[in-house]
């Protein structure tokens, strides 16, 4: 291995790193939902709510992170989003009223999605080549995975050693806080003294955004996106489900959120891309035929007894679903390079796609949560796995359609090589 590979790839795993860590306070529910319930005394729709917010100011700021990944170095905005999220964590272990928590969400979107996401996005675009994108993005959210299942499970020992409880959760938020200030003084200096892999062509970043609007596939690259993202937030109720259905204990209720929404980064991310690059020789096919692949597990999953002498087949089959899901948001962002989006404007092509891509989260939880408060029971989580279902089948559509956008863009490309040949 070379010198520069040997860069490139420490570079990799340092944004591995932050990307591991500066979500966790946002996700709070992933390992705590119902702690966050029981301690904090918020509902489902209440926690619906606060994930919305966050949702709506990362939706809104999303291209004006995009504009600043492409004016400013983003070896610099990285870790300042980190060590904004851990001072955040300081004040939410303080478990401040519901009109904060409002507040406090929202601004854990300015640091993670604004000055934090679309850098790291770009960062990742620009350590390798349109051949190599399935891999790295697929490599990125299998080692997100790593840092998530072994953060989280650390997080969730300190909430068991101090009692499971209040205090438990308060300490569980500290740890979290403490591990991102220190993720971003780690970025801050090893990320310092790196190199850019691309040449800024313009450090205007209107023009970069209006260049990127322009360009075509971007938009059906972000309808994808949104379609996985949308079906994603749904894994979150696969964790109240199998304790209101099958009484799975409140302790394996978390490590069950951790296994559901971290440990499968590890498989899905890499298998995901590897699968995309080397069976399907592309992104976007895969992802139709894996969209097609989460209809019948659905089916599998409401069909299964609900008893508490079924629990390990309802935790085997809804992890088999969302491994496919993670499978899916391990590459859904590498057909950026298969619509031809140039490496100048990556950073606004990417503000523009998370814009869209993540806007599921402005609502979807609320969606989920409030037909779950509506409808309690087996019914209500009927309802919000048929929608699901129904949410792959547009999937697949939108799909089919990048995937025929995509084949054009590599026949014109091909016709145009030909042309100066």
């Amino acid at each position: 291995m070379t010198t520069r590979d040997k860069a490139k790839w420490l570079r990799f795993l340092i944004l591995i790193l932050g990307g591991g860590t500066i979500y966790k306070l946002a996700n709070l529910k992933d390992a705590f939902y119902i702690p966050m319930q029981e301690f904090m005394g918020l509902t489902h729709t209440e926690i619906g709510l606060l994930l919305s917010a966050n949702a709506i100011i990362a939706t809104a700021l999303f291209v004006v992170g995009g504009m600043l990944a492409d004016r400013y170095d983003t070896r610099k905005l990285i870790p300042l989003g980190l060590l904004g999220t851990g001072g955040l964590g300081l004040y939410l272990a303080t478990f401040p009223p519901f009109s904060n928590l409002l507040i406090v969400f929202s601004l854990l979107a300015v640091c993670a999605d604004c000055l934090f996401w679309p850098s790291l996005l770009k960062a990742i675009r620009n350590l390798g080549d349109d051949q190599e994108q399935g891999r790295l993005f697929g490599l990125l959210e299998g080692g997100r995975g790593v840092v998530d299942t072994l953060v989280a499970f650390s997080a969730l020992g300190v909430f068991v050693a101090m009692g499971s409880g209040e205090t438990g959760l308060k300490s569980a938020i500290l740890f979290y806080s403490v591990i991102d200030i220190l993720a971003g003084t780690l970025t801050w200096f090893l990320l310092k003294g790196g190199t850019t892999s691309t040449t800024v062509q313009a450090k205007n970043g209107l023009s970069n955004l209006m260049q990127a609007i322009k360009v075509p596939g971007i938009w059906l690259v972000s309808l994808n996106v949104f379609m996985v993202y949308i079906v994603y937030c749904g894994l979150t109720y696969f964790i109240p489900y199998l304790k209101d259905m099958y009484q799975l204990p409140v302790a394996l209720v978390g490590a069950y959120g951790i296994i559901n929404q971290y440990c499968l980064k590890i498989l899905g991310g890499p298998a995901g891309g590897f699968i995309a690059d080397k069976q399907f020789k592309s992104t976007s096919r895969y992802l139709k035929w894996a969209f097609l692949a989460l209809l019948p597990l659905m089916g599998v999953i409401m069909l299964i007894p609900k008893s508490p002498s079924y629990i390990y087949a309802g935790m085997a089959a809804t992890l088999s679903f969302a491994l496919i899901v993670f499978s899916m948001r391990g590459v859904f962002w590498a057909p950026m390079g298969e619509v031809g989006i140039p490496q100048h404007i990556t950073g606004s092509a990417f503000g523009i796609g998370c814009l869209i891509g993540y806007a599921p989260g402005m609502f979807a939880y609320v969606i989920y949560g409030a037909i779950l408060d509506h409808f309690p029971g087996e019914q209500g989580y009927n309802y919000v796995f048929s929608l699901m279902s129904l949410l792959a089948v547009v999937g697949f559509l939108v799909s089919s359609l990048l995937y025929q956008a995509v084949r054009k863009n590599a026949r014109d490309t091909a016709g145009a090589d030909v042309a100066h040949a």
